[in-house]
């Protein structure tokens, strides 16, 4: 019966992903312009990560390096902090603007 269970969960996880892609995938043909403007959204989100990663160091502990982490995932994770720590920064920053600025109109 667990066996079932869980290829049944298999099953329907895989029809939601296939799903959520095609719709995805059909709307992007559908409105072309939207396609552009998640283009940009993903531009940006690379530059931010780009940014972060200049940013972050590759400093390693021996007691990091004795878990196995070398220099390039010190700076990949310090560049995950900092992008982390960018987003959420702008992200407070347009909610305060959006904010401020539906109340003077």
């Amino acid at each position: 019966m667990l066996d079932f269970g869980l290829y049944l969960f298999y099953a329907m996880t895989a029809i939601a992903v296939l799903g959520a892609v095609g719709f995805a995938i059909f709307n992007a043909i559908q409105t072309p312009g939207s396609l552009v403007k998640s283009l940009i959204g993903i531009g940006a989100l690379l530059a931010l990560f780009g940014v972060a990663y200049a940013l972050s160091g590759n400093e390693v502990t021996t007691a990091h390096r004795a878990l196995g982490v070398s220099e390039s995932t010190s700076k990949l994770i310090g560049a995950g902090l900092i992008l982390f720590y960018l987003s959420l920064v702008l992200g407070i920053i347009a909610l305060l603007y959006s904010e401020i600025s539906k109340a003077f109109k």
